[in-house]
């Protein structure tokens, strides 16, 4: 059983990034709508910052009241996306139930969205077009990249298909060949593809959900859910599924620092407006 530190992955990461934004010269700057308070969401924000420091690129937060309507965000996005110092623009989620999240999303252009969420970044993405993975799934091609784990064939199971993790992790596999079943709150007995499953992605955030017992021996458990219990941070795997799998990612400490890592990669990227550059992973 290995399990994966996403910490040390990603101050590799950390490391390269700071000297190629030195490199660059000029300086970044991410600009991070953040929509009422959340506990969980501070958390991620405050890793951003922290990672933006280190590498030298300033994390720029706008701060809008949560009974904000539809209309006046997009409105202060379109503001914040037109600022020219912003070479990357993204959307705190979730946002309040009462806001069209993606009509939001919409209003980021794909040249400053490397959160790959706006409609036309998912569509560069879905075609291979994009030359920036969302960041989850570039987080996990370079977890699967670093142990040589190939999903051509293999049988990989989604659990979850929301915006920011099953629906492009999905997409991703699909794209590689897996031989995919995605498992959302319509599939009638989860276990019966989790037990046979040689790659289990989770992305919930239930903790517990996925038990030793239905999973096999040898099995690759990617954990992206995320949950808040008690002030602490909680996966969707329970503990014990670490005994049984081939490779782990626990949370907190897994997929989590390195999706953030790959985030302020895919804002280094898109500053480079189209040059050929090294370390490129694209699409």
């Amino acid at each position: 059983m290995a399990v994966i530190d996403g910490k040390k992955m990603a101050e590799e990461i950390k490391a390269e990034l700071k000297a190629e934004v030195l490199r660059l010269n000029k300086k970044l700057r991410l600009a991070v709508i953040k929509v009422g308070e959340d506990k969980v969401t501070e958390k991620f924000l405050e890793q951003k910052k922290k990672f933006g420091d280190a590498v030298g690129i300033d994390v720029r937060i706008y701060d809008l009241p949560a009974d904000i309507t539809t209309n006046k965000l997009r409105e202060k996005l379109a503001e914040v996306v037109h600022i020219k110092e912003n070479a990357g623009v993204i959307v705190q989620l979730p946002l309040p139930t009462h806001i069209n999240t993606q009509y939001i999303l919409d209003g980021i252009i794909p040249e400053k969205d490397p959160d790959m969420l706006s409609s036309k970044s998912i569509g560069l993405f879905s075609s291979g077009r994009g030359k920036i993975l969302p960041p989850v799934v570039a987080a996990i091609k370079y977890i699967f990249d670093k142990n040589k784990v190939d999903v051509k064939g293999k049988k990989v199971v989604v659990i979850g298909a929301g915006r920011l993790a099953g629906k492009p992790v999905a997409t991703w596999l699909m794209n590689q060949g897996a031989a995919l079943t995605v498992i959302d709150e319509n599939t009638e007995d989860p276990t019966l593809h989790t037990i046979n499953a040689d790659i289990i992605v989770s992305g919930v955030g239930e903790p517990g959900l996925i038990k030793s017992d239905i999973v096999k021996d040898g099995v690759i458990v990617i954990d992206v859910g995320t949950s808040e219990s008690n002030g602490k941070l909680s996966g969707d795997v329970d503990q014990a599924v670490a005994e049984k799998a081939s490779l782990f990612t626990p949370v907190p400490g897994g997929v989590g620092p390195l999706t953030v890592a790959m985030l302020f990669k895919n804002l280094k990227v898109l500053s480079m407006r189209g040059r050929v550059f090294g370390g490129d992973y694209g699409g």
